[in-house]
């Protein structure tokens, strides 16, 4: 089966029809340029531009995937991906399948020299944005504990009542018809019990006596019994 090229166009209205047109006016008078004759068109209508997933996009990609399509053809970066990462892990997967990926107005072709740099330029770049999130998300969390905040889901679980069932020697079946909750609530509630009381133990065991030194023991004087000659 001979490959085809795939040419994409989106407009996030159904009210930029002229939009459209214009993107698939280009996108022709690439085609006739270059003698391309064996070329699906691919076009969301009314679909926003932060969305990943698109019926047309999708379907385009899917063919991709099955080794359909040879170059993919587009009219710039914005009307194709969402971000800097969408567009790489885009690249990414047209590199594997050896799919060429021209952009019309930034000129760019990854076919090319320049166009190799620039895939490694947008690497680069996604990677410094995915470590800016994680940097701010660090910050965030650090300053919530900082301002005693809860970090993560709270506990709804009854931990006294669990607790004390353990204790008494349950099973995780009992405990949780008792105490009302899950099998795993009752499994992290033992584990967070044990680690409460090695923490305890650890404390006991590092905490000084009185004046930081051992206790003595000092027995009282006997008193000298004097003798008679």
């Amino acid at each position: 089966m001979e490959k085809r090229i795939a040419c994409y166009a989106r407009v996030s209205t159904d009210m930029q029809a002229g939009g459209m047109e214009s993107q698939i006016r280009v996108l022709k008078k690439y085609c006739e340029q270059n003698e391309i004759t064996n070329v699906e068109y691919f076009t969301d209508e009314g679909i926003s531009g932060i969305k990943s997933s698109r019926p047309a996009l999708d379907r385009m990609m899917a063919a991709v995937n099955k080794d359909e399509i040879s170059s993919v053809v587009v009219y710039s970066f914005s009307r194709f991906a969402r971000s800097t990462t969408h567009l790489l892990n885009a690249l990414q997967i047209f590199k594997q399948r050896n799919v060429h990926f021209i952009s019309l107005s930034e000129k760019i072709d990854t076919n090319t020299a320049i166009g190799v740099a620039i895939f490694s330029i947008l690497a680069s770049i996604a990677q410094l944005e995915r470590d800016l999130i994680a940097d701010r998300v660090k910050i965030g969390l650090a300053n919530a504990r900082a301002k005693g905040k809860l970090i993560g889901r709270k506990t709804l679980r009854d931990s006294d009542l669990i607790r004390k069932l353990l204790k008494a020697g349950m099973t995780y079946r009992q405990v949780g018809t008792i105490a009302k909750c899950s099998h795993g609530s009752v499994h992290q509630e033992k584990l967070a019990m044990k680690r409460d009381e090695e923490l305890a133990k650890k404390k006991l065991l590092e905490a000084p006596t009185d004046g930081g030194e051992e206790a003595k023991i000092v027995f009282p004087e006997i008193p000298k019994i004097e003798t008679k000659n």
